[in-house]
């Protein structure tokens, strides 16, 4: 199973201001019974179709942005109008825009399968930001501030937690093969987003999928289900840390296209010979991508019949790239993954080095061993994550619940069948001329690292018509590259200028 399988399976993945007192609003868009709910709690109910408003400003890139928060639950219902579950959101519109037609709309998502919208509705795109240092590790007091890079300026957003994460909770007798799997996932939410367009009367309004990790699958599928479902057209999708989409890369390509990430990783911890180490990290880069394209991939297609003298050539290669012994590596037959990886790098120094983010370091109770202990960037996330919206949800938002936010809910087993959703982005985006795809992807991800990434892009695209609305950004930090201060301007400038781009001139007709 290769590092982006593996990325999917496991979970992956702000103080409010003394000044901010929030005008509430109760708004139940639609009388709905309470429900009895699974999940932690299952004692506990939820009203699934509740909200409240509040009204705030935050000064983004300088100018004060005025903005409502809705933060409430909207159903999910089955073909007979029965409820079946309740899905947590949080809406953010700016509420000084007169023309909402034109006002793009961001639709988001976080992933694992499992984790809810928290990761980058208080650490990237949103208006309030959790408590971090500069390179994202936790500092106390915990809490939020102003969040001076959101792109709300320019754009409307609502979060989505799927089922079961966060405050969402499906009905106790609702079938679980309804919400947990690929396609399910994207079915169900499909419908859901279809209410919420329709309540907020956003149909005008371009519209934009955003998602990380996992939501990048779960957006790819969702831009060809509102189409084709729903009949709702996008301007634009982003993915943040892409998993491998059902793109195919198994064997010798699977095998070879980790190592640019390792190349990187080995680079920020100064673990590269001296020529390398001296050049700068997008500069030595270009040359471990055409070594993996041109030599790694075939050599390694040739397996035990690879000529000896090139296989130690190769192996020697991979050393310079890697930071690893070329012992170690001819012992894993050029093949090294990526578990071995982290625990290796920096095995003579006593660290291991983080999955999601490899700038962050642990310590194992053993040097010895194939694989670290933990996650020591996970671990330092939900530090700093947890108590944020917790404070941020209930104190700030006024969203009374005595139900438990779940950073990672129970929607396993997750049905892994027909992922076609790589290819799904393309068909969307072929039936759409208006549809245009930015990828995001931190160097330090080895999780859903970036040389994947652009791999999934390129195969997205086998008949070159596409590649005008294709772009890839690259970022100093790992999966969640915003925590990263600099990253978190350079991502949402990035954002901000892809929604600009992507938006059609007044009349201008989706034809080719």
């Amino acid at each position: 199973m290769n590092a982006i399988n593996k990325a999917i399976w496991l979970p992956l993945l702000a103080t409010g201001l003394a000044g901010l007192q929030p005008v509430l609003a109760q708004q139940p868009a639609k009388p709905a019974p309470k429900t009895e709910l699974t999940g932690a709690n299952p004692g506990l109910s939820l009203n699934p179709d509740t909200a409240v408003t509040s009204f705030h400003d935050v000064t983004i890139k300088g100018q004060k942005v005025p903005y409502k928060a809705v933060a409430g639950t909207q159903p999910v219902w089955d073909q007979d109008g029965k409820v079946m579950a309740g899905l947590f959101y949080t809406y953010y519109e700016r509420t000084d825009v007169k023309d909402r037609a034109s006002r793009p709309l961001v639709i988001s998502f976080n992933g694992g399968p499992g984790t809810p919208s928290v990761w980058m509705q208080i650490a990237y795109t949103g208006p309030r930001l959790l408590n971090i240092d500069d390179e994202g590790y936790p500092v106390q007091p915990y809490g939020i501030h102003e969040n001076p890079q959101s792109i709300l300026d320019i754009a409307d957003i609502v979060y989505i937690d799927p089922a079961n994460t966060g405050f969402s909770r499906i009905n106790k007798d609702a079938p679980r093969d309804k919400f947990f799997g690929v396609n399910a996932d994207i079915k169900y939410l499909a419908e859901w987003i279809n209410t919420f367009v329709s309540r907020h009367n956003r149909w005008a309004s371009p519209k934009y999928l955003i998602g990380e990790s996992y939501g990048t699958t779960r957006v790819s599928g969702l831009a060809l289900e509102l189409q084709n479902a729903q009949w709702m057209y996008l301007n634009g999708v982003i993915l943040v840390s892409p998993t491998d989409l059902g793109i195919s890369r198994n064997g010798p390509v699977d095998a070879a296209l980790s190592l640019p990430y390792y190349a990187a990783t080995a680079w920020y911890h100064k673990a590269l010979t001296a020529d390398l180490q001296q050049k700068d990290l997008t500069t030595m880069l270009p040359e471990v991508e055409h070594f993996t394209i041109h030599e790694l991939i075939p050599a390694i297609s040739q397996g035990g019949f690879l000529d000896e003298q090139k296989r130690k050539e190769i192996a020697s290669r991979m050393a310079r790239y890697s930071g690893l012994s070329e012992k170690v590596i001819l012992q894993h037959n050029l093949n090294i993954p990526p578990d071995f990886f982290w625990k290796e790098l920096l095995r003579d120094r006593g660290y291991t080095v983080g999955r999601l983010d490899s700038r962050y370091l642990g310590q194992d109770k053993e040097d010895a061993g194939n694989n670290p202990d933990y996650n020591a960037e996970l671990t330092s996330w939900l530090h700093a994550f947890t108590p944020a919206i917790n404070i941020y949800l209930r104190e700030e938002l006024k969203f009374p619940t005595d139900l438990k936010y779940m950073m990672f809910g129970p929607v396993h087993p997750w049905d892994r069948n027909g992922d076609r959703t790589g290819e799904n982005l393309r068909q969307a985006m072929a039936a759409n001329p208006y549809l245009n795809v930015m990828i995001q992807s931190g160097y330090y991800d080895g999780a859903c690292d970036y040389f994947n990434a652009k791999y999934s892009m390129w195969q997205l695209d086998p008949g070159r018509k596409l590649k005008n609305r294709l772009s890839w950004k690259g970022y100093r930090s790992g999966h969640m590259m915003y925590l990263r201060k600099d990253d978190l301007t350079t991502g949402n400038d990035d954002i901000r200028d892809f929604i600009k781009k992507s938006l059609p001139k007044a009349g201008q007709p989706a034809k080719y």
